[in-house]
């Protein structure tokens, strides 16, 4: 009885270890800390002032919000296709950030630094950071290339 009784014990302690070393590596890509992220919104958003306390709330982000009237400059200096534009648009390191963009892909965007202009989630998706609703399906991240072509860049 004994033997059973030290078994189990091993057997719990060992699920407990691994679990714990397993819930670090899930997800938790930590921002370079106290990398600035600009968010570029008009003044008539709700959803960007949703969004913009969305990534204060980010470990590691140093958050300037620029609110204007018109933000299409701001696109246009960017080179942001016309099927990619949402409604705000960021700027973080030498990349943009276009729209309702999960933390987990802006995160992977810095550590990767890829060779590409920037990353997009058109519209404004149900669910997303800043949006209402719940999500009905992945969030597709596009990705910019500097010749203006797009691909996925990741799904969550």
């Amino acid at each position: 009885m004994k033997f059973k009784t030290f078994i189990l014990i091993f057997v719990l302690l060992t699920l407990i270890i691994i679990a714990g070393c397993s819930s670090n590596n899930v997800n938790t890509v930590k921002n370079i800390d106290g990398e600035k992220i600009t968010i570029f919104k008009s003044v008539s958003c709700g959803c960007c002032d949703i969004y913009s306390t969305y990534m204060k709330k980010q470990d590691g982000f140093n958050v300037e919000i620029i609110t204007q009237q018109d933000i299409t400059g701001i696109k246009d200096k960017h080179g942001i296709p016309i099927e990619m534009i949402s409604c705000h648009t960021s700027e973080v390191g030498n990349y943009f950030v276009e729209g309702h963009v999960p933390v987990e892909a802006i995160n992977k965007l810095m550590i990767e630094k890829p060779d590409i202009k920037g990353i997009a989630m058109p519209g404004m998706p149900s669910g997303s950071p800043g949006m209402p609703g719940s999500k009905s399906g992945d969030f597709i991240i596009y990705q910019i290339n500097m010749d203006g072509s797009t691909s996925e860049f990741m799904r969550i």
